[in-house]
């Protein structure tokens, strides 16, 4: 589908067409045209599905016409669970409004009140915000309301509930117009958010998108067997081996990141960590310097595991196979985005063998052992994926053939 058919405003379009966008993505299909007619949305699609612009569009084509409000504070509201994707959608929001006289700001932790508090007291359009910095600032900025708020946007709301933010999320509902529009995008909809769908939305279109267990069809899945201690070694081989534009290596904690990032980059390969013990400066400095190619490897705990787009990512590498299934596949999103293709590997000690088999059985499909052909590996790599039987257990996933890189 084309975005001519939603009879944007022609400086929207003007940017549509300018960020390289041609076509729509299935959730921008189903989710844009009810969202421009008001309807409240409950929008469930995996990630990097282009749900940013999904809900962008409308919000800002409903501010292009809406009249201002006559007490300062924003028009619409979009609250995201990390700092790193609130810095997203303020991006994308920037540049859809770049021919307009439509202003975003950014509303995080980590980052100096003053500045945000007067974005918040003079009236910019859009605010972005986590909703902990948010409630500071309802309860120290004064002069200032959520009283002229027409659209909130909970964006990544199943992540929100993870981190603990529902109590947050359910104050700042309250404080805001009871008419108005609420639109809601979730990874999946656990009862706790079909609570608050009961409780704050208006009979809400639900529009889904895909099996939330499956991963973007452009993603090629490969997991390699080998000793934890060999694990740095084959790490390191793997990058040197393969045509890489961007890699990101999730580890499972801060220090593991510190030190896989020091390992790379003292043997001849730039990297960078990415963790919450880093400053908010420092965190988006490095993102920015990942974006603009300047470093090849980014090392990263589940922090950047949601929300980032970062379209040049071709390879990611889980240095840990992820304790939760639901990590992986966030993990692996942050690569194939917006229907490219990637690459997702996962280094896979012996007494990680159990959590890949349940990652392999919440989505319905076997990852390929394969071993990386010249590497000196201590333990020859068993390739052999299943036990017998176990495939029928998956739920009948396809078996993968089995492959050497």
């Amino acid at each position: 589908m084309s975005f001519d058919v939603f009879g944007l405003h022609p400086a929207l379009r003007k940017a549509v067409d300018e960020m390289g966008f041609e076509r729509c993505t299935p959730v921008q299909s189903a989710a844009i045209p009810p969202a421009l007619q008001g309807l409240d949305v409950l929008g469930s699609a995996q990630t990097g599905s282009g749900k940013t612009v999904a809900y962008a569009l409308p919000v800002l084509q409903r501010l292009l016409s809406a009249p201002r409000p006559t007490k300062p504070g924003p028009r619409a509201l979009v609250l995201a669970p990390v700092r790193e994707l609130a810095a997203q959608v303020e991006a994308t929001m920037g540049d859809l409004c770049r021919h307009t006289t439509l202003k975003a700001a950014l509303v995080i932790g980590g980052e100096a009140m003053g500045p945000q508090a007067t974005a918040l007291q003079h009236s910019h359009d859009v605010i972005i915000a986590t909703p902990g910095r948010l409630l500071d600032h309802l309860g120290r900025t004064k002069g200032w309301s959520l009283d002229g708020v027409l659209t909130c946007v909970l964006d990544e709301a199943d992540r929100m509930l993870d981190m603990g933010f529902l109590p947050d999320v359910s104050e700042i509902l309250a404080r805001l117009p009871r008419q108005r529009q609420t639109l809601m995008f979730s990874a999946t909809v656990p009862s706790e958010i079909e609570s608050i769908t009961r409780r704050y939305m208006r009979e809400p279109l639900r529009v889904m998108i895909d099996p939330p267990r499956k991963p973007a069809e452009g993603v090629v899945q490969k997991a390699y067997p080998v000793s934890t201690r060999q694990k740095y070694d084959l790490l390191l081989a793997i990058l040197k081996g393969v045509d890489a534009v961007a890699t990101v290596v999730f580890t499972a904690t801060k220090r593991r990141a510190d030190i896989v990032a020091d390992h790379l980059s003292k043997r001849g390969i730039p990297a960078e960590p990415m963790h919450s013990d880093l400053s908010q400066a420092a965190r988006t400095k490095s993102m920015q310097a990942f974006r603009d190619q300047k470093f090849r490897v980014l090392v990263a705990t589940d922090i950047a595991a949601r929300g980032l787009d970062i379209r040049h990512v071709s390879h990611v590498i889980n240095f840990e196979v992820p304790l939760y299934a639901e990590d992986y596949l966030h993990r692996i999103g942050r690569t194939a985005r917006a229907f490219t293709v990637g690459d997702a590997l996962t280094l896979m000690g012996h007494e990680e063998k159990e959590a890949m088999l349940s990652i392999e059985k919440f989505i319905g499909m076997e990852i390929p052992r394969v071993a990386l052909d010249g590497f000196p590996y201590d333990v020859p790599p068993r390739l052999t994926v299943y036990r017998p039987g176990l495939l029928s257990r998956l739920g009948g996933g396809k078996k993968a053939p089995r492959r050497l890189m």
